[in-house]
């Protein structure tokens, strides 16, 4: 919330301003002081906590949207051998068409029901427990994609792409969330991106293994899915040993020495009282210290245009037509020459361009902002959506047309991972307070799963409608974004989780906490603390 309802006796502002001002001083201090270069510096523990969450987790989902790719002729083989073994005779065209558009489509499906189970997964076990409790979830489903063939049952297939549907829907609540909260707010934006990176990387491995020289064979394509299993039981074996999200910890366990042993451990120092303070802030200011759901979250007026966007910034995600380029990639490359034995090793172009310019967006989040980022990733996608709707229209009469088809798909794909491949999972964590975090990426992840069903299902007809015009819709969806984003937005770059929520209290039409209001916060903590500190010393006096 952006305010603390009830805020108590009144107070004076006058007389509370110079402590006002004092505090914002002792805080500029401590961001000049000489030790903050050393405070700054990133931590192995936070860093191995980013990229071992991310491995057992949205490298698993970016893992899973390329895989099928690759062994798809032999999957559909395997469904017509079993059905002559089941019913002794071929089966049709329809059937196979029916049973490959279930397999790949039902991951999506298994993606929803992990974003609506998310919420109360993580309330139960907190986020690194629901990490840890996924990776069972990834096992599972490699066992049974493994084994799918040797027991003839297609029906295994689906079950396991299902379950790991289920998994990447987890995945894609809880990393975030975990992320966010581990990171202090100079490196939240960059530890963000860690989805972002391995979900790309996590394409481009797919791609790679599914090459025919590797797992991409008759006899191999099984061990692509039982791959499935070596990043989660690496996550397994790592992520025990680190600690769970402080925030966490201290706003929904009230675990005080459990939160400051984490903040010690992802932040390398042992002074985090500034942390603390900063958590216990955050905590007296909501109205509601319990976990809202979802409904409540809908009704609130406090975070209502939060809400709006997120909505709006993961629908873009989904809907800005990254999915809908994988349609004409072979095509182009076809039209312009290649053969069909290169084709695998062309495509992976793709997955290479999306992992360097996620690593690249990473590597410059906290310098450029997410907005920046956010408005010219989407923008730029329209524009070279428009130049490939006009290059597409002039591949058959000019010859070397093709290529500048191809180089504006790298482009659209690049433009996509610079921004608005990341960062949207990263603003959803950012966006809310503690109590709303939960139902906001429950929402944020029905959103995600639903608009990525819709575009695999309207896009063959809007492309059988439209044409090589059919991109002119994601030129709408991206442009329209960008105009949002620019206008609504605030940035949140090194700000906490108070100062984005004040960030939208006048467009949500509420009051901004007065100078007497906050400094009642500051006051009341710092009370508590040198009465802790307090106690400590008159015990080892004892002592």
């Amino acid at each position: 919330m952006c305010h603390p309802r009830g805020a108590g006796r009144l107070v004076q502002p006058r007389l509370l301003e110079p402590f006002q001002d004092t505090n914002k001083k002792q805080r500029e201090e401590r961001d000049k002081s000489p030790n903050k270069d050393k405070e700054r510096s990133l931590t192995a523990c936070l860093l191995c906590a980013a990229f071992f969450g991310s491995l057992g987790s949205s490298f698993l989902y970016g893992y899973n949207l390329s895989v099928v790719n690759a062994p798809a002729l032999y999957i559909k083989a395997f469904y017509n051998k079993t059905w002559i073994e089941r019913y002794g005779e071929p089966i049709s065209a329809e059937t196979v068409t029916l049973l490959w558009s279930i397999t790949v489509s039902i991951f999506s499906i298994g993606g929803l029901f992990g974003a609506l189970s998310a919420t109360l997964i993580i309330k139960v076990l907190g986020r690194k427990g629901t990490l840890l409790l996924n990776n069972s979830f990834a096992v599972i489903a490699a066992v049974l994609l493994s084994l799918g063939e040797m027991s003839r049952s297609f029906e295994m297939l689906i079950i396991g792409r299902l379950i790991m549907g289920v998994d990447s829907g987890i995945a894609l609540s809880a990393l975030p969330m975990y992320l966010g909260e581990i990171s202090p707010k100079h490196f939240r934006g960059m530890i963000g991106q860690f989805n972002s990176i391995l979900i790309c990387l996590g394409v481009f491995t797919g791609q790679v293994l599914g090459l025919p020289e590797l797992l991409g064979q008759e006899s191999t394509w099984i061990y692509l899915f039982s791959f499935l299993a070596l990043p989660a039981m690496l996550q397994l074996c790592v992520l025990p040993f680190l600690p769970e999200s402080p925030r966490y910890l201290l706003m929904e366990r009230r675990d005080e020495a459990g939160a400051e042993k984490a903040f010690q451990r992802f932040l390398g120092k042992k002074d985090v009282s500034q942390e603390l303070e900063e958590v216990h802030m955050e905590s007296r200011a909501q109205d509601k210290l319990h976990t809202v759901s979802v409904l409540q979250l809908l009704k609130s007026p406090a975070v209502r245009w939060q809400l709006i966007t997120v909505i709006i910034t993961m629908a873009c995600y989904q809907l800005c037509g990254l999915n809908a380029i994988w349609y004409y990639t072979n095509g182009i490359l076809r039209e312009a020459g290649f053969t069909e034995s290169i084709l695998p090793y062309i495509t992976l172009s793709t997955g290479a361009i999306e992992t360097l310019a996620a690593i690249i967006s990473g590597l410059v989040i906290e310098r450029i902002g997410r907005k920046p980022l956010l408005i010219f990733g989407f923008f730029s996608m329209a524009v070279f959506f428009s130049l490939l709707t006009v290059f597409l229209n002039f591949q058959d009469r000019v010859s070397w047309m093709p290529y500048l088809s191809y180089v504006c798909i790298l482009a659209v794909i690049a433009s996509f991972c610079s921004g608005p491949g990341g960062i949207p999972f990263i603003l959803t964590g950012e966006l809310f307070e503690q109590s709303y975090r939960p139902a906001a990426f429950m929402i944020a992840g029905t959103v995600n799963w639903l608009s990525n069903f819709t575009v695999g299902l309207l896009f063959p007809f809007i492309q059988e409608t439209l044409q090589s015009f059919s991109f002119l819709v994601f030129v709408a969806v991206c442009i329209l974004g960008s105009i949002y984003l620019y206008v609504v937005l605030p940035e949140t770059k090194n700000k906490t989780f108070m100062d984005i929520s004040q960030s939208f209290a006048k467009i949500n039409k509420m009051p901004i906490p007065s100078p007497g209001q906050e400094m009642e916060l500051v006051l009341s903590i710092n009370s508590d603390t040198n009465g802790k500190a307090q106690d400590a010393t008159k015990m080892q006096t004892s002592l």
